[in-house]
């Protein structure tokens, strides 16, 4: 089905998991929290899906998505134990916050490819509607990065205290 190899399978449906927990995190907490249940979740389901790609992938692409969401996501789950202060919270969040944006870029180009089965919504790479879907994510991810940091950087002022 969708011609997706078992391993094929084994990858999508171990990084899966990422997605809802991630947009839960983000509602519920405005960023990605490591050291939660729901970050534990995302880091394994995470790590699955970066490492079992390497196995699937059929373009080149693939290995520097999967080489750098590793890269992003050790990064921002080891940064928390670095004595970095206020500056660690933001790093771990963007960090993490572009590790879901990694995962979300494959996973809307590798749908829109694959759906409907046998008559995919889009067959060539350079579609527009590819194209503009992958913009929205990067859009999104720029918007996204700055309302965090306008979050945190409000959340870490002292109650009564309002903005200069």
């Amino acid at each position: 089905m969708f011609g997706i190899s078992p391993l094929g399978w084994v990858h999508t449906l171990g990084s899966l998991p990422a997605i809802p927990v991630a947009v839960y995190m983000f509602a519920r907490h405005g960023r990605i929290v490591p050291r939660s249940i729901p970050g534990a979740i995302y880091f394994v389901s995470m790590l699955i899906g970066a490492l079992t790609v390497l196995l699937v992938a059929h373009q080149s692409i693939s290995y520097g998505i999967a080489a750098a969401t590793l890269l992003f996501l050790l990064a921002g789950y080891g940064v928390g134990w670095l004595p970095l202060g206020r500056a660690g919270v933001y790093l771990e969040t963007g960090l993490l916050t572009v590790t879901s944006f990694l995962l979300m870029v494959p996973t809307v180009s590798e749908t829109l490819r694959r759906v409907p089965d046998g008559h995919p919504i889009v067959t060539d790479l350079k579609s527009p509607l590819l194209l503009g879907a992958q913009g929205a994510l990067f859009v999104l991810l720029v918007v996204g990065l700055a309302a965090q940091v306008l979050y945190l950087r409000r959340k870490g002022r002292p109650a009564g205290i309002a903005a200069q």
